[in-house]
């Protein structure tokens, strides 16, 4: 008998999971289910990769399905929250996998395609609803949805809506569905003004922190290269050509540099793509699903634009421009070593970004191992950025730290632990 057969749990629902090979619930789940199916609101902290989907999306089918009722036209019964279409695209299939040979019924709707379709699909009303925050208000607005019958609110990974700015939406959103509700809030991280949401949102709240906000998943080795900017694409593919037959997930700051920099691993004989914010939804989804299916093994990404990557396979990310944000790093690094597996993290930091990296080592509260050149000076770093300065001025050099690396580490990224 499994953990989720002692949860009480409607049989169908504890069948259904068992089908789709989950048997075992995670920290965050084992902790989370039972308060949830008992009505409290819950705040659940846990990193990324550790089943925050399911230790909300099982305890809001159970419920449901034990209290079952048709919703009216263009109402919806539970409504969950997502800041990226991808993360609600990865969102809705797990919640349409709970449902399956039940009479529940999951939509999504997201910005980025055509919304009358999504209209036409919100006639008859839905049991769940998963939305971003953008495109359920313009439905609002539209009087193509009606929030008045929605008992359950759902916000996942609700720093990142604070991040981008959907604070305002979600005060508009909140104050259209009744008092009367059970609010849940996932996070992996936990920023100050979270305890402005979670004052605003929950009732009472049962707090479960499974790992302290900041800290990366322990089979997770990090690294971390001093190198010019100008340098970093040629480390880059020296890496890659290392592990050409691994998922590499890249990250870049901006959509523009993430472009030009998958264009140039093409180039240089790499099977990579890249997601951001001036890609269509159509061409991102290729894109993600060539990467999972295997066919991309380089993903070029921003930080918005990877937010709802769920890729258990993903070997290695690089951290090619470092965040401006602490806490995208930990976001970053948990696209790896999911679900148990081993992953490495292999960070590039110029001159001007060794304000960042000390940021995010204050964050994690670690030192991340050097592969390779030694850390910028404060003499080294510019005050500020200067146009078209690489960042390399007066700079360690990379060369003779790649030959550390090669002659210390068999040339393999990802030997050193961090502790």
């Amino acid at each position: 008998m499994s953990d989720f057969d002692m949860m009480e749990l409607p049989p169908k629902l504890v069948t259904r999971l068992k089908e789709m090979g989950i048997e075992n619930p995670t920290p965050i789940q084992k902790q989370a289910i039972p308060h949830a199916l008992n009505g409290r609101d819950v705040m659940g902290l846990a990193q990324t990769g550790t089943g925050k989907t399911a230790a909300f999306g099982v305890p809001l089918v159970a419920q449901m399905l034990e209290n079952p009722r048709r919703p009216g036209p263009r109402c919806v019964r539970a409504l969950v929250l997502a800041p990226t279409r991808e993360l609600a695209q990865q969102i809705m299939v797990n919640l349409k996998g709970y449902c399956e040979k039940t009479p529940l019924k999951a939509q999504m709707v997201v910005g980025g395609v055509s919304i009358n379709p999504q209209i036409k699909r919100l006639e008859r009303g839905v049991d769940m609803l998963v939305a971003t925050p953008g495109r359920l208000l313009d439905l609002m607005d539209r009087r193509a949805v009606d929030l008045s019958e929605t008992t359950f609110l759902v916000l996942d990974e609700a720093d990142q809506m604070l991040d981008m700015g959907f604070i305002h939406d979600l005060r508009k959103i909140s104050a259209v569905i009744p008092k009367e509700r059970q609010t849940m809030l996932f996070s992996a991280t936990m920023p100050k003004l979270m305890n402005e949401i979670a004052n605003s949102y929950l009732d009472r709240p049962i707090r479960i922190e499974v790992t302290p906000p900041g800290k990366a998943a322990d089979k997770v080795t990090q690294e971390v290269h001093f190198i010019a900017k100008a340098e970093k694409t040629g480390l880059l593919i020296e890496l890659l050509a290392q592990h050409k037959g691994e998922r590499a997930l890249v990250f870049g700051r901006t959509k523009h540099g993430s472009e030009k920099l998958m264009k140039t691993l093409v180039k240089a004989g790499f099977d990579a793509a890249s997601i951001h914010g001036n890609k269509s939804q159509g061409q991102r989804d290729r894109a993600i699903e060539g990467f999972k299916d295997g066919t991309i093994t380089v993903l070029v990404a921003t930080d918005v634009a990877a937010r709802g990557l769920d890729i258990p396979d993903v070997k290695h990310v690089y951290n090619y421009d470092l965040p401006n944000v602490p806490d995208n790093y930990v976001h970053r690094i948990g696209r790896t070593a999911r679900a148990g597996k081993d992953g490495a993290a292999i960070a590039f930091c110029a001159p001007d970004e060794m304000g960042e990296l000390k940021a995010i080592q204050k964050t994690m509260g670690i030192t991340i191992p050097v592969a390779s050149g030694r850390a910028w000076e404060a003499a080294e770093i510019p005050d500020k950025p200067k146009q078209g300065g690489g960042g390399g001025g007066g700079a360690a050099k990379p060369g003779a730290g790649r030959s550390r690396r090669r002659g210390g580490r068999g040339g393999k990224p990802g030997g050193q632990r961090a502790a």
